[in-house]
């Protein structure tokens, strides 16, 4: 991997872990046109790294208030909210990691993204009181933590799917993307201890991935992902995600067209 492809990966990892168009997704499809094969999986880490740089940094103030009091019902929510994709990781860890070998399913997981950022945008929408942070509930966590679970599956986006959890209990927008970007911390943080513990097997600790290429493709990562948090911020508070769900749908279209037809990638 050149120096380049890493920074291009790294820049394409810190946009889409935080924008509703799926980041596993979209570094399965870069690696796929770019011809990048062979084990990846520290350079994969090392842009995990970056990308909870990026929302620790951005969301410091969220995260300080939660550490100077722990026992608060946001702590609980962000609990209840994990274990849903704790199992999911556990009990389907084999068949996510061959989804993302194979690159099978990735179409149809694009498309189920545009589904529901549509649906989420539509339900939020329709007549009813939106409801403040204050009034979030444990079922509403659950939920949420669902979407995320199911966002395991590379082309669906944790972060359009935790939104679209959150907009369709009707919860203040500004609420729903700060919970959603804080429930990544804990999920971004367990990706990386299983990549982790993946890693004790492996031979050498640059793969086939040069270390100049590791800090490179870790610092684009986390320089974009800090804007892309804050981007996505300002989007929710101000702009619906049908933009994102047509991107999303196109190019699930586009993947499937060549899975099917074509045959150029997949």
């Amino acid at each position: 991997m050149t120096i380049l492809e890493a920074i291009v990966l790294g820049a394409i990892q810190g946009i889409t872990e935080f924008l509703p168009i799926s980041s596993s997704g979209h570094l399965v499809l870069l690696q796929r046109i770019l011809g990048i094969s062979g084990p990846v999986l520290l350079f994969d880490t090392m842009l995990h790294v970056g990308t909870l740089a990026a929302v620790v940094v951005v969301l410091r103030r969220d995260i300080g208030a939660l550490l100077r009091r722990i026992v608060q019902p946001l702590t609980g929510f962000l609990i209840l909210g994990t274990i849903p994709t704790v199992a999911a990781a556990l009990i389907l860890k084999d068949r996510i990691t061959a989804a993302f070998e194979s690159g099978e399913y990735l179409g149809f997981a694009f498309l189920l993204t545009a589904l529901a950022l549509l649906a989420a945008e539509g339900l939020s929408r329709r007549s009813g009181i939106i409801r403040p942070g204050e009034a979030m509930s444990p079922l509403d966590a659950l939920i949420v933590g669902i979407c995320q679970a199911v966002a395991i599956i590379p082309g669906v986006s944790r972060s359009g799917l935790t939104l679209s959890g959150a907009l369709s209990r009707k919860l203040n927008r500004d609420y729903a993307a700060r919970f959603s970007f804080l429930l990544s911390i804990p999920a971004i943080t367990g990706a990386l201890a299983l990549q982790l513990l993946d890693l004790r097997g492996q031979n050498g600790p640059a793969e086939t991935v040069g270390i100049e290429a590791l800090i490179a493709g870790t610092a684009a990562a986390a320089v974009v992902g800090f804007f892309a948090v804050q981007l996505m911020l300002q989007i929710v508070r101000k702009h619906s995600l049908w933009g994102f769900a047509v991107y999303t749908a196109v190019l699930g279209t586009m993947i499937l067209a060549d899975h099917y037809l074509v045959g150029m990638f997949f």
